[in-house]
């Protein structure tokens, strides 16, 4: 019996098995049964996806230390919207909600300092 012959195999048994559960044990739920079942189904994905992002924080800390201090070169010089621009701490972007920069709005100073943050 070969590799392929044992994929055959367990491909039939599977479908065999599909078939079994969704035709001959199967009843209608009651709409509170399907509500569970949605919630059920609908939770998978998020709780799943909680436990990822802990354990991606985990192995981050891990590699970088949890503010960075196991990194060989320390480049980061500002935190959010501040940073250093020849030796003074400088907001950057246009403030208000997100910061965003609008170039075409601004005078000279702000876009020679946007320039140097790209």
């Amino acid at each position: 019996m070969g590799f392929t012959d044992f994929l055959r195999n367990f491909h039939e048994k599977h479908e065999k098995l599909k078939h079994t559960i969704h035709n001959k044990w199967r009843y209608p739920l009651p709409k509170s049964g399907q509500y569970a079942m949605a919630l059920f189904y609908f939770c998978i994905p998020i709780v799943g996806g909680h436990y990822v992002m802990e354990w991606a924080k985990s192995k981050s800390v891990d590699e970088i230390g949890a503010r960075g201090e196991k990194l060989r070169e320390k480049k980061l010089q500002g935190f959010g919207n501040k940073t250093v621009i020849d030796g003074k701490v400088e907001s950057i972007g246009a403030g208000g909600i997100g910061g965003g920069v609008h170039l075409a709005l601004s005078d000279e100073d702000t876009q020679k300092k946007n320039k140097a943050m790209l």
